[in-house]
């Protein structure tokens, strides 16, 4: 059964089926022994292409083998219409990725050929690609020909750079070339220069090849760029993804429809062919609309920046509880992006009596993603109540709780386990530990022989920007913050961004609903730091600590000053009495 592919909203039944009909075309030469086509098209197939792309208003797809057969016919364009590696014809021959796929992609779309089209015809091998551009249907004629406005042929060359050849042909010297002699000539010079068509194509099953892209917008320094992006490499690399290149551009404000412009998203697109990207990922959050336009375009997964800390906290999550926060954060931030993509959806229950008349997949899968995030808020509600009645039982212990805090990676797990000979997970990556975790903390004073129990609760580490879906799913675990008598702000001194990383830890402090009212700074990892940035941090914070948690600098004197901080009375004195 003939069927026809892409997008079809909005196309009638009967142009459907006058879309079906192209199936019935034969491309193939006068003699029924011939292998290959004599031409890239016939002027029938080109009046009757060009006319159904101008009734439907939408670019036309069809692809065609060497024996002149239409095996699809797509909605969309060749980016959006490209099929997949099963679909391609096995080539006998053993040259394997240095030959054709045997498909030739003939379309008719309302403007010239881009970028895209040509790295789509790269990843799928095609024989040619053959764009005519059509006239849109208030210019177009009913005489044949004269509704096609230009018309392109491309095919792959051996070149690493830009491995595909353009050139603007008329449809009368495309009429009469030779399609047989031609791919044989594009081919034998493929594999004479030994050229793997899909080299870039090969990506570790393991882990995503990532291709970052960086928008600096006006009020952000180069300063804050560069660090934006070394912070975007680390997190990339904390979700196990292998960054693979940059794409960097300056602009006054994103663009609200692909954040970088088109000439950008053509450059972007170039750039992951050549260094075989499988994901794009943005520096900064893009919309639900933004993302679907840019993988539209490229043909790649496209996340933001907050995409890649939800994969993170995803492969970090241990406890039920953590799975559980990680989950209600995905599905809120998934619930604007959906796109219909049901097949991928495993709790659809489509059946009687979810389903409203006329509802599509789409309208399910959001119903049902809605009712899932319904019930794990109920559950966050429950671990609230939970984590209440455990605090409730520590306060009966009338010890005072203190709440490590701090920018992911400062070091405050590290921290944790040195004070209270803890084995904490710890890792030099953003984000290892995402459950809070308490402890008991004995300090005693070797002069006076007082001895004092604390409580140390390490928290989630913070970031720049901390996407908003986190800080609702994880306000079970922020109310460890909120709840606790004091804080210990700690600092990685030797990141050089560290001055940035106390403002972002304080906003992110500031929008929780309320606060203890006292704090400590303690900068640590002053072994990693040079002498000019202690000074500086000493200067500008006289009543701050510093410390080295792994070479064991600092602790005593931070030691008292937890003391202080959490006004404790000695569990015990061997100090004369009278």
């Amino acid at each position: 059964m003939a069927t026809v592919y892409g997008s079809l909203q909005g196309i009638k039944s009967s142009q459907i089926k006058q879309l079906e009909e192209l199936y019935d075309t034969e491309l193939s030469g006068d003699s029924p022994t011939e292998t290959l086509s004599e031409r890239f098209i016939t002027p029938e197939f080109t009046n009757h292409l060009a006319t159904l792309s101008q009734t439907i208003h939408q670019p036309i797809c069809c692809y065609v083998n060497r024996r002149g057969q239409v095996v699809r016919v797509s909605v969309g364009t060749p980016m959006q219409t490209q099929l997949a590696e099963a679909d391609l014809p096995r080539r006998s021959g053993g040259a394997g990725s240095k030959r054709f796929s045997g498909i030739r992609c003939l379309v008719a779309q309302f403007q010239p050929p881009d970028t895209s089209a040509f790295i789509a015809m790269m990843r799928q091998r095609l024989d040619a690609l053959v764009v005519l551009k059509v006239a849109s249907k208030a210019h177009g004629h009913k005489n044949g020909d004269h509704s096609v406005q230009e018309v392109y042929l491309a095919h792959i060359v051996p070149d690493i750079e830009q491995p595909w050849v353009v050139e603007p042909i008329s449809l009368e010297a495309l009429y009469e070339e030779d399609f047989g002699d031609r791919i044989h000539d594009w081919e034998q010079d493929i594999q004479a220069a030994g050229f793997d068509i899909a080299a870039s194509q090969t990506v570790p099953s393991d882990r995503d090849r990532v291709l970052l892209v960086g928008v600096q917008v006006d009020g952000m320094t180069d300063q804050q760029f560069q660090d934006s992006i070394s912070e975007l490499v680390r997190l990339v690399e904390s979700a196990k993804g292998e960054v693979v290149g940059l794409v960097q551009q300056k602009r006054s404000r994103p663009d609200p429809q692909t954040v970088v412009g088109h000439g950008k998203v053509e450059e972007t697109t170039l750039e992951a062919q050549r260094s075989g990207a499988n994901l794009i990922v943005f520096n900064q959050d893009i919309s639900a609309t933004q993302a679907r336009n840019l993988e539209e375009h490229i043909g790649l997964r496209v996340v933001d920046r907050t995409g890649v800390i939800l994969d993170i906290f995803a492969q970090r999550a241990r406890s039920q509880a953590g799975k559980l926060q990680v989950e209600l954060a995905q599905l809120e931030y998934m619930l604007p992006r959906l796109r219909g993509r049901g097949q991928e959806m495993s709790r659809l229950g489509a059946g009687i009596g979810t389903r409203g008349p006329g509802e599509t997949k789409l309208e399910t899968e959001r119903r049902t993603i809605q009712r899932r995030i319904a019930q794990l808020q109920h559950e966050v509600d429950q671990l609230q109540a939970h984590r209440a009645r455990l605090r409730h039982q520590r306060d009966r212990q009338d010890l005072p709780a203190i709440a490590l805090v701090g920018y992911t990676n400062a070091g405050k797990s590290t921290l944790l386990n040195v004070l209270t000979q803890s084995d904490i997970y710890t890792a030099d990556q953003l984000f290892a530990t995402l459950d809070p975790t308490t402890r008991k903390l004995t300090i005693t004073n070797p002069e006076m022989g007082d001895r004092y129990d604390l409580l140390l609760t390490d928290t989630v580490g913070f970031i720049h920007h901390l996407p908003p879906a986190l800080m609702d799913a994880f306000r079970a675990t922020l109310e460890e913050v909120t709840e606790a008598d004091a804080l210990l702000h700690v600092v990685d001194l030797s990141h050089p961004a560290w001055e940035r990383h106390i403002q972002s830890v304080e906003e992110v402090l500031s929008d929780l609903p309320a606060m203890p009212p006292d704090a400590l700074l303690v900068f640590n990892k002053i072994d990693q730091t040079d002498s000019e940035t202690l000074a500086q941090a000493q200067q500008t914070y006289p009543n701050a600590v510093f410390i080295s948690a792994v070479e064991r600098l600092g602790l005593e004197t931070l030691r008292q000053r937890l003391v202080q901080l959490a006004g404790a009375a000695p569990i015990t004195s061997s100090r004369p009495m009278g």
